[in-house]
């Protein structure tokens, strides 16, 4: 794998040479550029395709110098529906699979993306990562703190290229916002507020029945210790089950928190808390509906994240968002491509739009053309090193404030973080939550 790995940068190498030197005596631009693209296509698997891994799938299928390889699910009609999705994007058919231990040891996968529910995210790009694999992985990056942790010493252990998919990262727009807050726009930003709305339906009390012949239930619990299957779990609703999911705090809010975090340019926390409930449905729904997490670092920084599950009323317009305020003004970012800075007499001093429609409450695929951008820098992190929009150590860092404020949720109280390393101080019970437990034999190894 190495060898490929450094096969793939040669090639990038050799393509960058013939922009400058021209092509080789004998061969046509257009030929020798076949020959090139084949040695530098990046082959790609993709883990867990029922949804939003099937909107990735078939972006990476779209991008030159990649192809996908293979397609990994625990659902067969979940493989077959990807399969046909790349066949239309790209007029190839890539092989199923439904062991991602099995894939992720194919010769024909230089890469893969893990798409799955949150508590396959770490234990995946692990088995990944070991395998030689350069990875792409969908936030949050993993279920608890500690997997985190784990994976940025897999990723410097193994040598591989780890990417979280936080997209806006990498949208043209919002990066030149990011950066006219740093050279101070607003002036000191001292406070974020970012949110999430939605109006989802309830979720019902399930049904033990039988497994459905075409879901290894077995294989979809995988790391997490076994229960028997409901009618209600499979495939969305398992984001609302502490055994799985991680609430709309980590499946929605670590957007808009990351962009605070890189904004604000703050690390770690020294204080978090969490107030909130399944308030709206009496249901199996487990995780709050309605949310608010504080975060403080320090006496010069905070910042809050309010998420509503079952009630969609906008905030500054737009249903998911983040605000900087400034001594000198403020600065809004929503779910678009693109800010809007207003001046303390709240008159718009600025404002940058993208022509690209997205739609954040799309489970799928908000914003396809937009998160091409993030894809290419993750391609780029493989063939050129180039630095990651996203790395594994940033990704952790983000996932980790909205984990926090979800151990506060849960035990009942403000938690006290250790800001050289956003672990909790002095609560035994609190840091029992920063690890999970597992299905013996399925913990994560280095």
């Amino acid at each position: 794998m190495t060898s490929r790995r450094n096969f793939i940068k040669k090639a990038a190498m050799g393509t960058a040479a013939l922009t400058v030197g021209g092509v080789l005596p004998g061969f046509s631009a257009k030929s020798y550029s076949n020959i090139v693209g084949a040695n530098d296509k990046i082959r790609v698997g993709a883990i867990g395709v029922n949804s939003r891994g099937m909107a990735l799938a078939t972006n990476f299928a779209k991008q030159q110098g990649c192809e996908i390889t293979r397609i990994c699910d625990v659902d067969s009609r979940a493989i077959a529906k990807c399969i046909t999705s790349i066949e239309k994007a790209a007029s190839y058919k890539p092989k199923g699979e439904k062991d991602l231990r099995k894939m992720v040891e194919s010769k024909d996968v230089d890469a893969v993306i893990v798409a799955t529910p949150d508590h396959w995210h770490a234990p995946a790009a692990l088995y990944a990562l070991k395998a030689g694999k350069e990875v792409y992985l969908e936030k949050p990056c993993s279920y608890a703190p500690a997997e985190g942790e784990i994976l940025i010493q897999a990723a410097a252990k193994y040598g591989r290229v780890l990417q979280m998919g936080n997209q806006r990262r990498s949208w043209p727009n919002v990066q030149e916002g990011i950066k006219a807050l740093k050279e101070g726009i607003i002036g000191n930003v001292h406070f974020g507020k970012a949110w999430y709305t939605n109006n989802r339906p309830s979720i019902g009390i399930g049904k033990e029945v039988a497994v459905p012949e075409w879901l290894d239930w077995d294989l979809w619990q995988g790391p997490a210790p076994r229960v028997a299957f409901k009618d209600n779990f499979v495939h969305y609703n398992w984001h609302w089950f502490w055994r799985w999911g991680t609430g709309e705090a980590l499946n929605n809010g670590t957007h808009m928190i990351d962009i605070l975090r890189w904004g604000m340019d703050v690390d770690y926390p020294t204080m978090v808390n969490s107030a909130g409930g399944r308030y709206f449905h009496k249901d199996d729904w487990e995780t709050p509906d309605t949310q608010v997490i504080n975060i403080e670092f320090g006496k010069s920084k905070s910042m809050t994240w309010e998420g509503r599950s079952c009630n969609g009323r906008s905030i500054e317009g737009s249903t998911v968002g983040c605000m900087f305020y400034g001594d000198k003004g403020s600065m809004l970012i929503t779910g678009s491509d693109g800010y809007k800075i207003f001046g303390l007499d709240d008159k718009v001093i600025k404002e940058q739009t993208s022509k690209i429609a997205i739609d954040p409450r799309n489970l799928m695929n908000p914003a396809e053309r937009l998160d091409a951008y993030h894809i290419q820098n993750f391609f780029d992190g493989i063939r050129k090193s180039a630095a990651l929009n996203s790395d594994i150590t940033s990704g952790h860092k983000s996932t980790l404030l909205m984990q926090l404020g979800n151990i506060s949720q849960r035990v009942g109280r403000s938690l006290d973080i250790d800001p050289l390393n956003g672990r909790i101080q002095q609560d035994s019970i609190a840091m029992k939550l920063w690890n999970r437990d597992y299905e013996q034999g399925w913990e994560m190894k280095l």
